[in-house]
């Protein structure tokens, strides 16, 4: 993929998004040029999701050492409030179990619920778990520090 594609395909999501932003559980428009399908623009989106996610995960740990659960949490929820509209369409149209499953098992294995050595599928479980406990937790503020890397991601 050239610069231009790169270019192209994230100014693509980026207007999914503001089309999206009034009400994301409605069918997506999107171009068709670029993705093939809302199967592939829902993927694009959930890595969008998943790498800022990730980032601010190791960020999150490396500067901390408080309970790895509880620093999961806030940062999942940090990422929840600064890009709520990402969040809400991947959960009102995002149905590929394996991008599902992915993001539930970075979720319980960064926060030490899981370990690699267990089966991916209950590693999966758990973490799905864990992602409900975390959508009904109180949200927290989190450190000055992720709201600067939300401005740059």
């Amino acid at each position: 993929m050239s610069w231009t594609d790169f270019y192209r395909r994230r100014d693509a999501l980026d207007a999914v998004l503001r089309a999206a932003a009034d009400a994301p559980g409605a069918p997506l428009t999107f171009d068709r040029d670029l993705f093939s399908d809302e199967g592939e623009l829902l993927l694009a989106l959930h890595y969008r999701w998943m790498r800022q996610l990730t980032g601010r995960l190791g960020v999150a740990l490396e500067d901390t050492s408080a309970d790895r659960v509880d620093v999961v949490t806030r940062t999942w929820q940090a990422l929840a409030a600064e890009q709520p509209v990402l969040r809400a369409v991947l959960d009102a149209h995002l149905t590929s179990g394996e991008a599902v499953e992915r993001e539930h098992r970075v979720l319980a294995l960064t926060a030490g619920l899981a370990e690699l050595s267990e089966p991916a599928d209950e590693i999966a479980r758990v973490g799905a778990a864990f992602e409900r406990l975390i959508r009904t937790s109180p949200r927290t503020v989190v450190p000055g520090r992720h709201r600067r890397l939300a401005k740059s991601a």
